[in-house]
């Protein structure tokens, strides 16, 4: 399931390559300095969370409202990540409008990206004393909030592939080597990216009729071949045309959808729709996703220092976080978008966490 984009702005923020692991030097729990992976850890009961109310934040889509189309179940609001051994900095709004002053902010993606530019919106919305100076603005595929008295822009850019899908005489064309909208992406200050969810639809949802790549079109391929064949496109226009000196990108890694109960035991559930609490500890009986491993052997060749957002396991561990029927569509349980508030938020606290690091590489100073 996937929706269009109502409106778009402009800072980037791109989940890549260079830079992997959430590994860094970090304040350990105990106040100790030593290594630390802050995409590894379980989700931990905190009554300080959610870290803003969703009903005063009006930037939400219906179909990630839970709380407002009848969520009966508070307790997902409460979970925050806990990495092992050290601890992640809470997000701060006020903060972050005063580092990120007259800047761009940019997701580009599909509708996860829409997912997390939602969630992003709404946590900096929390911390700005007159909300009457927020706007909100669509442009073709760009939807734009712009926080007034910051001169501070948070976009999204509907890309569901990342590369160009364009029409001729036969049809539709996916074209995997062909990527037209850089020139408008890399004119912010922060960039980041995410596609997976559309690589494996087809039928009449499916938005283009042939693939190309090169001088070759056919219609149809093994899709996780295609998915890469676009993600290096994408590496090579990020490592060719991005200059680093002024922007910061960003490559989130993928999530999957919980409607298949065998990853959490529960072998016979079919969707989402009746769980509550996330799955303890920090092992999804799934295992990641083939295409997980493709976004990082891309990410692992390309020469700019991209970070990578490696959010997959911590969120395939969230079985309880999709809107699965409240979701203000009807008769659709939807087991692959998430609640705002919700898991997006810790998607963006973690970074948060790689924007305020001291030194990009190594240092996190939490």
């Amino acid at each position: 399931m996937g929706f269009g984009f109502q409106g778009w702005s402009c800072i980037l923020v791109s989940v890549a390559a260079v830079i992997f692991s959430g590994t860094c030097l970090a304040k350990k729990v105990g106040g100790v300095k030593g290594k630390c992976d802050i995409y590894e850890g379980s989700w931990v009961v905190d009554d300080s969370y959610p870290m803003y109310n969703s009903t005063l934040c009006p930037h939400i889509r219906k179909e990630f409202d839970c709380q407002k189309y009848g969520r009966p179940d508070k307790l997902y609001l409460r979970y925050r990540w806990q990495p092992k051994g050290c601890h992640l900095p809470r997000f701060d709004g006020k903060d972050f409008l005063r580092r990120f002053k007259g800047k761009k902010i940019m997701y580009i993606g599909d509708s996860i990206s829409l997912n997390q530019w939602q969630s992003m919106v709404c946590l900096v919305h929390a911390a700005v004393p007159d909300p009457s100076r927020i706007f909100q603005k669509a442009n073709g595929s760009i939807t734009t909030v712009t926080f007034q008295d910051y001169d501070l822009s948070i976009m999204v850019f509907h890309s569901a592939y990342l590369v160009d899908i364009e029409a001729n005489r036969i049809g539709r064309i996916l074209k995997l080597d062909s990527l037209k909208n850089g020139d408008t992406w890399k004119k912010c200050d922060i960039l980041i990216f995410n596609t997976w969810l559309w690589w494996h639809r087809n039928g009449p949802t499916q938005p283009w009729d042939y693939i190309q790549v090169g001088r070759k079109i056919r219609k149809d391929m093994d899709r996780m071949v295609a998915f890469k064949e676009a993600l290096i496109t994408w590496a090579k226009w990020v490592d060719s045309d991005v200059d680093f000196n002024k922007t910061q990108v960003f490559f989130r890694g993928v999530t999957t959808h919980h409607y298949d109960g065998k990853g959490w035991n529960k072998a016979g559930v079919t969707n989402c729709s009746k769980e509550t609490q996330p799955i303890s500890g920090s092992t999804y009986l799934g295992g990641l996703p083939e295409s997980s491993h493709v976004v990082e052997q891309v990410l692992s060749g390309i020469k700019k220092p991209v970070q990578f957002l490696n959010i997959t396991n911590l969120s395939q561990l969230r079985k309880d976080g999709h809107p699965s029927m409240y979701n203000g569509v009807k008769r659709n349980m939807d087991c692959t978008h998430w609640c705002i508030a919700g898991v997006p938020d810790i998607w963006n606290q973690l970074l948060y966490t790689s924007l305020i690091t001291k030194n990009r590489n190594k240092m996190c100073d939490l």
